[in-house]
């Protein structure tokens, strides 16, 4: 019997080819041993764009854009003002199609997830292909996890609700993702303004955020600090009492110096159990890394995918930070193994032979994949980078099945004058999962107090106002924002609430960091250092579409738990394509009445058709009215055109003299640039003076 494999990435046919020696390498495919090994690259087959459908430009009467079968067609690319199929994946669909008509059966080996089971899925229907399949489904790929996996091949029709989820996401994005960008461009008349079903709420929460920070008032008050010691150890307290005003602070300081002593009125200790943090999912790793390294969330996910595809790390594009007790028996392996990793061996030595905690086991809450741990496989020589993130993976798993860390803290409340001061001090009694990487929290930054009785009095040393200001929320970060995706936006610091609510936060842990940066590829956001601030356009689409149903970021959050729901047979993929489009519908119906205020600078009429405008964009200056075709490209003969020369062109009928042309034989010229009877741009040439015709000169 032959069988075919088709994995997402030639690197994973690779692998899973070596595992059973298959050698023979060919145009697309590996073969040997009755195998046939194959790959895709990502996305070979896509949703066909509007215009397959017959829906041409951006028209008003168009919308909303339905279609009643959705055609898939190969991945296509960008040839001047068309888009092609993509000549690479014409060929390697052509091989898969081979390779599939000469086996008996087919092993899906694409990642074992929703968009790869979309991208098997869609090749397979593409292709016409009836031949029988079943799923290798593995959280690594380690050769021991490969071998494991192709022993325990689970029926292809188990995740068929997997592909429904797939396939109703894709669609969901294209009907919401077309209709609402056509109907704001139109609406606008000035330009492509894109919106999208994650995309705009995510867009939403940061130009929220920013307004709120730029619009907050600062208020001052006032808190008093007195200074005391005992037995040569000084301690401070602050006031319970903020102070509104300076008079009042002031009233309260000569009080306190008038007694000139502190009282110990109250003493309360406690022993602190704090447990070790979770295993991380993808979105975890992706917040810490941005908070402690300043990777963006698409770094670390590149990162992590690197690292999985060596086969140190396990699948990273996982929502879950548990794992199940088959894994958690090969958790002390995995802990040995760390005794020969120079960055965590003291540490890994530590733990062997110790009970491990159990916190992050617990197969009920394990989703498609466990939480995200280094495999069986040191690493060799790794880019720095990738260093980085490796060692917060493998410091992560230490850090979960060690002890708790114990501190007693210690709570006093001191009375001098008429009021009332506090202070907290921390001792360590057993650092446990702390000592991993030695990091502190607020708490332990307070200095160890000496030992202080109620009723103790202890002579003033100091005491002083402190001017202070409130401050407004901080701008979002990646880090905060995967938090408010995860969340709806909800400010959740409970790390168990917050893991609950995962089911209705908005992208899932695969997706979020796409998301984020489309956001910056169309210039709705950029950063400034590690803060995510709105662009003028993107705050040009807030004011636009805030309180419409695209900004919701509630009812996106209900989209992404109905998807979450169609993967485990809970809803009809039918039901929800029918709310995705009553949903297309009142969206397009609402941007289509919006009114648009962006700062473009003059209006410029169309010389063709005089009733659009020329807009201008990074490649192309265009009209507006899509049955103009007015076009002008900016580069010409390796050159730029700017916007004060396309202005010119349009205004005046031609630029002014642009020096430096190439042409095909890479010789230099000066030229005008002008339209053509047809309005496409030609090259008007300057006259020739007598010295130019002196030198028997020609163009």
């Amino acid at each position: 019997m032959i069988t075919a494999i088709i994995a997402e990435k030639p690197s994973v046919a690779k692998d899973i080819a070596n595992v059973l020696n298959v050698r023979q390498r060919h145009d697309g495919y590996l073969s040997g041993n009755d195998y046939l090994v194959t790959w895709a690259f990502g996305h070979l087959v896509q949703l066909a764009m509007p215009d397959a459908y017959g829906f041409t430009g951006f028209r008003r009467e168009n919308l909303p854009i339905i279609p009643q079968e959705f055609k898939f067609i190969p991945r296509q690319i960008r040839e001047g003002k068309e888009y092609k199929s993509d000549p690479g994946v014409l060929k390697q669909l052509k091989v898969i199609g081979e390779v599939f008509a000469q086996s008996d059966r087919i092993i899906v080996a694409t990642d074992a997830g929703r968009e790869g089971e979309g991208i098997f899925r869609y090749i397979y229907n593409y292709l016409g292909c009836r031949k029988p399949f079943v799923r290798l489904w593995i959280s690594s790929l380690t050769d021991r996890a490969i071998r494991d996996g192709l022993d325990k091949l689970k029926p292809g029709s188990d995740y068929d609700n997997l592909y429904r989820a797939a396939e109703a996401r894709a669609i969901a994005d294209y009907l919401v993702g077309i209709n609402s960008t056509q109907a704001l461009s139109i609406a606008a008349g000035q330009g492509i303004f894109s919106l999208g079903r994650v995309q705009t709420p995510t867009l939403m929460m940061i130009c929220s955020r920013y307004l709120e920070n730029r619009n907050f008032t600062p208020q001052t008050y006032y808190q008093l600090k007195v200074t005391a010691e005992k037995d040569g150890t000084p301690f401070s307290a602050i006031s319970e009492h903020k102070y509104e005003t300076l008079p009042a602070a002031t009233t309260a300081l000569s009080a306190v110096t008038a007694t000139g002593t502190v009282t110990v009125a109250d003493v309360q200790r406690k022993e602190v159990n704090q447990e070790p943090p979770l295993l991380y999912d993808l979105t975890t790793l992706q917040k810490e890394a941005n908070s402690k390294l300043g990777f963006s969330a698409d770094k670390t996910l590149s990162i992590a995918q690197s690292l999985y595809e060596k086969k140190v790390l396990s699948y990273p594009r996982t929502g879950s930070r548990f794992i199940s007790d088959d894994v958690f028996d090969e958790i002390p392996s995995r802990i040995a193994l760390l005794e020969q990793y120079p960055a965590f061996s003291a540490c890994a030595a530590a733990l062997k032979g110790t009970a491990l905690n159990r916190r992050s086991v617990d197969a009920g809450k394990v989703t498609d994949h466990h939480a995200l741990i280094i495999t069986e496989c040191l690493p060799g020589e790794l880019p720095e980078d990738e260093r980085k993130v490796y060692d917060m993976v493998a410091a992560r798993l230490l850090e979960s099945f060690s002890a708790r860390c114990v501190k007693d803290v210690t709570t006093v409340r001191f009375t001098a004058g008429n009021s009332d001061f506090t202070t907290k001090g921390t001792v360590i009694k057993s650092a446990g999962w702390r000592a991993v990487r030695g990091e502190k929290d607020e708490e332990e930054e307070s200095a160890a107090l000496p030992p202080l009785q109620p009723g103790e009095t202890f002579p003033l040393q100091s005491a002083e106002n402190m001017e202070k200001q409130t401050k407004p929320r901080p701008l979002h970060t990646e880090s905060s924002l995967l938090s408010a995706m995860e969340s709806c936006g909800r400010e959740l610091q409970e790390t168990e609430l917050r893991d609950s609510l995962k089911d209705i936060g908005i992208g899932t842990p695969a997706t979020r960091a796409s998301i984020i940066e489309t956001l910056f590829s169309r210039d709705y956001v950029r950063r400034d250092k590690k803060n995510l601030v709105p662009t003028e356009k993107g705050l040009a689409v807030y004011h636009t579409v805030k309180g419409k149903r695209i900004a919701d970021v509630e009812m996106t959050g209900q989209w992404e738990a109905a998807l979450a729901r169609i993967e485990t047979g809970g809803m009809d993929a039918a039901t929800f394509r029918k709310g995705i489009e009553v949903y297309t519908a009142q969206i397009t119906e609402e941007l289509l009445q919006v009114q648009v205020s962006v700062t473009d600078g003059e209006r410029i009429p169309c010389p063709k058709c005089q009733s659009g405008r020329i807009l201008f964009y990074p490649k192309v200056a265009k009209c507006s009215n899509v049955d103009c075709g007015v076009t002008i490209f900016r580069n010409k003969g390796g050159k730029e055109l700017t916007d004060k020369q396309i202005t010119d062109l349009v205004t005046k009928g031609k630029t002014s003299l642009i020096k430096g042309f190439k042409n095909k034989d890479g010789k230099t010229f000066d030229a005008h640039v002008t339209f053509d009877k047809d309005f496409r741009t030609v090259y008007e040439f300057p006259p020739r003076t007598d010295k130019a015709k002196g030198k028997g000169g020609r163009r």
